[in-house]
């Protein structure tokens, strides 16, 4: 029996609070049992130097844990002047999970920063903040799209944590359990189903290959609910992901169609 009692294949408790903070494009409050991350998505009508000219735009992360988000104190990276590899790794995950469903060309050169900030920690944090981020993104690109063209984001994105732990294999792994874990595994799927990003690693011993389909079953099916989630928790904007509308109508020199 797990910790909190749950059966091998269910996620813990999630929430989803759109609309989180004031002042960014998108933002999200993302709860998945006791962690909690915000993730905000930033627009900035400028990309990258090596883009520029291009015609695309770029789609970014950062990462962080704040100080009492764990049982004891984190210090802040900045006041050590240096990220950890664990930060670097995760922000760079949450980048590409998050490019792999965005078109960058319909983009447009404009880059999108998008901030996952732990409140609390309890597991799962950048899973979780893929996920969170993924519906901040969403809104952010809605809110600048002027319903014409593609809309940018083509697809779903999320993730989700898996293992095995002393009683075989797990899905959404709290703290407490990751930390016992023989295996531990990330996955982060698309809603047509493809996988974006598989990272398992034997932390205390080996896994075969009827194990690891056992640990990417598991993945899907809570991929695919996290997803619903999304949907839901975005409403009709979740109608404009993977969409095509008709192009603006060009205007003449008098301003006529």
């Amino acid at each position: 029996m797990r910790s909190d009692n749950r059966t091998a294949g269910q996620l813990r408790a999630i929430k989803i609070t759109r609309h989180f903070t004031e002042y960014a494009e998108g933002s999200v409050l993302i709860e998945c049992g006791k962690t909690k991350v915000i993730c905000t998505a930033t627009i900035e009508e400028n990309v990258p130097r090596w883009l520029k000219g291009s015609g695309q735009g770029w789609v970014t992360a950062e990462y962080s844990l704040l100080p009492r988000s764990t049982k004891t104190r984190v210090s802040r990276e900045a006041a050590r002047g240096k990220q950890t590899g664990r930060t670097v790794e995760i922000q760079r995950l949450i980048g590409r999970a998050l490019r792999a469903v965005v078109d960058l060309k319909a983009l447009g050169e404009r880059s999108i920063t998008v901030d996952c900030d732990v409140i609390q920690a309890d597991g799962g944090t950048r899973t979780a903040s893929i996920t969170g981020a993924f519906v901040a993104l969403v809104d952010a690109i809605d809110f600048t799209f002027g319903g014409f063209g593609k809309f940018p984001i083509t697809d779903f994105c999320a993730a989700i944590s898996v293992g095995i732990g002393p009683e075989g294999p797990i899905t959404d792994l709290c703290y407490e359990e990751d930390s016992a874990a023989v295996v531990d595994m990330n996955v982060v799927r698309t809603g047509a189903g493809n996988l974006i990003e598989v990272q398992g690693t034997g932390e205390h011993g080996t896994f075969s290959r009827d194990e690891l389909n056992q640990l990417l079953d598991l993945a899907e099916s809570a991929t695919d609910e996290l997803m619903v989630v999304q949907r839901n928790v975005l409403g009709s904007v979740a109608d404009k992901i993977g969409k095509v509308y008709p192009d603006a109508p060009t205007q003449t020199a008098e301003g006529e169609q």
